[in-house]
């Protein structure tokens, strides 16, 4: 390996995008930098009420150039030069419409204001009608095309996000000529790419929510697209055959981003593949163990040997790929619609008079009041955590159900909602927090009860992202719920870390991507414990849960 090899590695999560610099010869961070998307926190190009989340492409494309270029600076004037690699992961499934030079349509004129030639993010359920359909439809046909992502298609994925557009948006439609997720985007722009049927895809998003599977020779059948929807009709074609595991170039930086960015063109510039998988290699992620991406929502990661899985089939999940997560490995993967995004919804709840009110009071001035609710909106999660935590355990607190954003494991359902139960009058807003701490870890639970289920057994677990460092309640009511110890990994950025670690495999610094976990993983600084009393108590807790999500889905429209 040379001296001073660097790598950059990007993370686009939903708020916001972060890079870092990393010597590839340990996983010492050199520099950070994150970048709010400034449209996205105004709130611009969503409707909640609506549960439509669309993501401008300035917005990733400005984060992009300020972080590597605020990186570099913080790292020394002779960082450039070092670098040897960029690696990107981003939410997913979050495809945006593109024309066939692969230039999302909302960089167009005439579309720059379109929700519909934006993103689709992850989070955005207008789908699900759409998903429905593709459900229904599948069972037509002799070969199971969902057999390889759990058996039901999600309104968060691919295909569904497609078609809902393309009925919903005539311009769109017109000028659409492929379909693109973000993490196959932003390589193709750093490479400089023009033509959108060169664009190297990720097998990590493909297998996980376009259908591709090796077993079908590629995507399912133009028929099968055909006959669900006529504006489907030759879509395919306009797609793609091959995928690439993110251990593998997609090409070398392209000469417009090497002088916006100041760095080599021989940059070599990784596939890109989804945050929480290649969050999962930053997390050192091992065989068995549940690596738990813990965000606004959550994405659990499985590795199974090949040979080991055999032909069997996890019902429920969010798909089982070869090469998604470690090349060579099946990467399974499942998850939580809303973790993190829980939390913060139940603060925003109670912030209301903070936000609508306190700007009007005649007591104090707007300046203060304006500071007076960006401190008490940072005190609220830390205050009700200590308060819920001195809550004495029992069968009969108050219980809620986590389906606030839709269920996505198991057995996706985003048209579910939550739900809360055993009020009375002396339920206070730390009872209330503590339930949903517990509806969230019990979601958490489901997912592990269906991969044990299901003969592929979870051994340990692995903590990782904001709410895992920095939530210690809930992390060991975690561990009680799951009466499992659940360590967590040292570095905040796995994310970022794991696609330092893919942009130093894809350029041939290490042969492969095992040996790059080895050499740069921080390894782990936490652990909790279960204590068996509160594991007791959630056991029969959890009964309660399952039944309250029964008659909750029995009564869904």
């Amino acid at each position: 390996m040379p001296n001073d090899s660097y790598v950059i590695g990007v993370d686009y999560g939903t708020d916001s995008v972060r890079s870092i610099i990393v010597d590839t010869a340990n996983g010492r961070e050199l520099a950070s930098s994150v970048f709010f998307y400034p449209r996205w926190r105004d709130g611009l190009y969503c409707n909640p009420s609506g549960n439509q989340f669309r993501q401008h492409p300035l917005d990733y494309v400005e984060g992009l150039e300020f972080t590597i270029k605020d990186c570099l600076a913080k790292a020394g004037h002779s960082a450039a030069s070092s670098v040897r690699a960029i690696a990107v992961d981003t939410t997913g499934s979050s495809p945006v419409a593109v024309d066939q030079s692969g230039t999302p349509l909302a960089l167009r004129p005439g579309f720059s204001e379109n929700p519909n030639a934006m993103f689709v993010l992850w989070k955005d359920h207008t789908a699900t009608k759409e998903a429905a359909e593709i459900n229904v439809h599948a069972t037509k046909f002799e070969t199971n095309y969902l057999q390889f992502v759990g058996g039901i298609y999600s309104s968060e994925w691919f295909w569904a996000k497609l078609l809902h557009v393309l009925r919903e948006d005539e311009a769109v439609r017109r000028e659409c000529h492929s379909w693109v997720e973000h993490c196959d985007w932003i390589p193709f722009l750093l490479t400089g790419g023009n033509d959108v049927s060169e664009m190297k895809r990720g097998v990590c998003s493909a297998g996980h929510k376009a259908l591709w599977a090796a077993e079908f020779g590629g995507l399912p059948p133009d028929a099968f697209f055909a006959t669900l929807d006529p504006l489907l009709s030759g879509f395919t074609g306009r797609l793609f055959r091959e995928t690439f595991t993110s251990d593998k170039p997609a090409g070398k930086l392209g000469r417009e981003w090497s002088l916006r960015l100041g760095l080599s063109e021989e940059v070599v510039i990784a596939v890109g593949a989804f945050d929480a998988h290649v969050g999962a290699v930053g997390g050192q992620i091992e065989p068995y163990h549940l690596s738990k991406v813990m965000g606004t929502s959550t994405c659990d990661m499985l590795v199974v040997p090949k040979s080991e899985l055999s032909d069997k089939l996890v019902y429920g999940i969010c798909g089982q790929v070869d090469g998604s997560v470690i090349p060579g490995m099946i990467g399974l993967e499942a998850g939580q619609s809303a973790f993190g995004d829980t939390y913060a919804w139940f603060r925003n709840l109670l912030a209301w008079p903070l936000q609508n009110v306190l700007a009007q009071s005649k007591v104090i001035s707007a300046a203060v009041a304006e500071k007076l609710e960006v401190e008490l909106l940072d005190r609220i999660i830390p205050e009700l955590a200590r308060h819920a935590e001195a809550i004495p355990l029992a069968d009969n607190n108050v219980l809620a159900l986590d389906w606030l954003n839709g269920r996505r494991t198991p057995d996706a359902n985003q048209i579910l909602q939550g739900a809360i139960t055993g009020l009375s009058l002396g339920s206070e807003a730390p009872h209330l927090f503590k339930a949903w701490v517990e509806a969230t870890c019990f979601g958490a639970k489901a997912i592990v009860d269906r991969f044990n289920d299901e003969g592929v057994p979870v051994k340990g677990l692995i903590g990782l992202g904001g709410v895992a460092r920095k939530s210690p309640y809930i992390m060991q009511v975690m561990a009680d719920v799951m009466n499992m110890p659940i360590r967590i990994h040292k570095s905040e950025q796995t994310c970022a870390l794991g696609a330092a670690m893919f942009a130093a495999t894809a350029a041939g610094l290490y042969s492969k991507v095992e040996d790059a976990m080895e050499a740069m993983g921080q390894g782990f600084d936490m652990e909790y414990k279960p204590d068996p009393l509160a594991s007791a108590i959630y056991s029969k807790r959890y009964e309660k849960y399952k039944t309250l999500g029964a008659f909750i889905e029995t009564t869904a429209p």
